[in-house]
């Protein structure tokens, strides 16, 4: 658990306007849980014990559509596993 999850309920209005600026540029499959997970991980790193409401949705409200796509490319990147001991594998890679 990440120590600033607390504050996941009460910043869910300004999560739910940065979904529809996304939705609005053509991205229609974002979700509060990724975006919530794209801050804990690319801002929220290093949790600040003194950390305020307002800053919270200050982070939120100022995702980059540009950054959080290029975090979510990496990740997906990331996640996928290759095995080049199987030939079919190899060659959609190659392809």
């Amino acid at each position: 658990m990440h120590a600033y999850d607390i504050f996941f309920e009460e910043v869910e209005p300004a999560i739910d306007v940065k979904i529809d600026e996304f939705r609005f540029l053509g991205y229609e499959h974002v979700t509060r849980a990724q975006l919530w997970e794209y801050l804990k991980k690319k801002k929220w790193k290093t949790p600040k014990s003194t950390i305020r409401l307002f800053e919270i949705v200050e982070d939120v409200l100022g995702i980059k559509v540009g950054e959080f796509i290029n975090y979510t490319t990496v990740e997906a990147y990331m996640d996928t596993e290759f095995s080049l001991e199987n030939a079919e594998e190899m060659k959609e890679l190659l392809k």
